[in-house]
């Protein structure tokens, strides 16, 4: 995997601006763990997030775990993923807002130093957010909260995607049978 958990870490350590993320997370969530499915804001929060096969860049298909970036972007304040559906496949579709920008990306076109990025992006965002809950109080109650209308809003996307699916197989079976009976005609 391109995206070492252990060694983003470490270099969260090194660097001057960003170590105190590090400190502070050791200091009031816990003991960083080696394995990032063992870390609190995972197995509280992003684990929740149902994930799927979706298109990915075929050269570098088995360079990343591709079902926690789904549930990291999913599970992120910073961002909004949605599934397309289209005659190919499941797009998974990242949209972010950078002041009065958005930027639109399919999870297929992109890099893999965009999508490494993307990993380093919502690690720290994560550990951000879990910071704040253990610090504050008041932050705690809306992180939470908000936490709670991403997952809803994440399953109501794929109640949707579930229609949708039934929706065309219905119609493929349709198609199917009034080609049998043209057949027979």
């Amino acid at each position: 995997m391109l995206f070492d958990f252990n060694s983003f870490i470490e270099d969260l350590r090194q660097n001057p601006e960003k170590k105190e993320t590090v400190e502070k997370y050791e200091k009031f969530v816990e003991e960083i763990p080696q394995d990032i499915k063992e870390q609190k804001w995972y197995k509280e929060y992003i684990c929740d997030f149902d994930t799927i096969d979706y298109k990915v860049p075929e050269d570098i298909k088995d360079d990343f775990d591709w079902d926690l970036l789904m549930q990291l972007i999913a599970g992120s304040f910073s961002s909004e993923g949605v599934i397309d559906l289209d005659e190919d496949g499941k797009e998974f579709i990242v949209s972010v807002q950078s002041g009065d920008q958005y930027v639109v990306k399919k999870i297929s076109e992109l890099w893999g130093f965009q999508i490494l990025r993307l990993f380093e992006i919502y690690v720290e965002e994560q550990m951000n957010l879990e910071i704040l809950i253990h610090e504050d109080e008041k932050e705690k109650e809306s992180i939470l909260a908000q936490r709670d209308g991403k997952l809803k809003r994440w399953q109501l996307i794929f109640d949707n995607l579930n229609k949708k699916e039934e929706e065309q197989k219905y119609k493929q079976e349709k198609e199917e049978k009034l080609q049998n009976l043209m057949d027979k005609l």
